[in-house]
């Protein structure tokens, strides 16, 4: 009976701490709940959701990834360039001018090249996740560097700055970008062969290799999602500010793992799911604009998220078969 008490726990725990949440932050400011701060909040938290649906399949499949905000910086400097300046090509004397969707393609294409390039190494050179991508967050890092001169590349046109800034039946578009990419993945995840061969191999790969499954293919094409899913974090990021700045996204991938643990991805892979990941994301923007609208200190801001996290994993580690899963 307790069994299923803390199994029923871990299923609803995300979402009763954010009602919780959001009772608490109304009765404690009349700014709160209100539509206007809504919709703040859904626009605050679309790149962070964007990253963290990425983070929820390689987590599922039992890897990890730290690169996610170099490649949102690398994709956003690259699309930012290339449709500012195009693209010089001095051995033909010709220079390739880029259109906002030729812009935006190159960047989604640099997103995906990294995250298969993640997945790559990860099954050909049998490297942990956590070293394969630490390296690439290195490599992304120094190349956004070099790509933008450390200077930011800014003036980059309203039509490009619609991706961020624009509305659509009053809905901001980061909004609605992410409410297609939260549909489409949880119907991946969950109605399909590849949702299934995903939380096989998180649970037990040695066990989805003896069935068949082709595990490395699997990796590689979650981790090349993840990277793309970065690269449309970054396009997001660069059209709202309309400037693409060379270290983006530093700490985002810190964000991204704490909205899918939050949301009750379990970190031993093989449990969890996109909605979760939706409700911890919103957790993490509730909390962030609950307390800057009480004023409270940046630093303090950082000491609560940090405890949240813990509680988060704390609980995670409650549920009898993630604890299992464990040792």
């Amino acid at each position: 009976m307790m069994r299923a008490d803390r199994s029923w726990l871990a299923r609803v725990q995300s979402l009763v701490a954010l009602t919780l949440m959001v009772v608490l932050m109304s009765l404690l400011s009349d700014r709160f709940l209100t539509a206007e701060n809504g919709l703040n909040i859904l626009r605050q938290i679309s790149v962070n959701l964007c990253l963290s649906l990425g983070m929820t399949l390689i987590i599922l499949s039992g890897g990890i990834d730290l690169s996610v905000g170099a490649v949102l910086a690398l994709a956003g400097a690259v699309a930012a360039r290339l449709l500012k300046e195009g693209l010089p090509l001095p051995m033909f004397d010709v220079l390739l001018q880029f259109t906002v969707s030729g812009a935006i393609l190159a960047g989604l294409t640099v997103g995906l090249m990294l995250g298969w390039f993640n997945g790559l190494v990860i099954t050909r050179f049998r490297l942990p996740p956590f070293v394969a991508t630490l390296g690439t967050l290195s490599i992304a890092r120094g190349l956004t560097m070099l790509w933008t001169g450390g200077y930011p590349i800014t003036g980059l046109g309203p039509a490009f700055g619609f991706l961020g800034t624009g509305l659509w039946l009053g809905i901001p578009m980061p909004v609605w970008i992410c409410a297609v990419l939260v549909a489409v993945f949880a119907v991946v995840t969950r109605r399909t062969a590849f949702g299934r061969y995903l939380y096989a191999v998180g649970g037990n790969e040695r066990a989805a290799v003896l069935t068949g499954l082709e595990v490395d293919r699997i990796k590689r094409r979650v981790y090349t999602l993840g990277g793309g899913l970065a690269g449309v974090a970054g396009l997001m990021v660069t059209a709202r500010l309309d400037s693409a700045q060379p270290n983006a996204g530093l700490g985002y991938e810190l964000d991204s793992i704490a909205a899918v643990v939050i949301g009750g991805t379990s970190l031993s892979g093989g449990r969890g799911s996109v909605m979760g990941t939706v409700l911890g994301c919103l957790i993490i923007g509730v909390l962030n604009n609950g307390l800057f609208l009480l004023n409270v200190s940046p630093f303090w801001q950082q000491v609560i998220k940090g405890l949240v996290i813990l509680a988060a994993v704390a609980l995670d580690r409650l549920n009898p078969r993630n604890a299992e899963a464990g040792r």
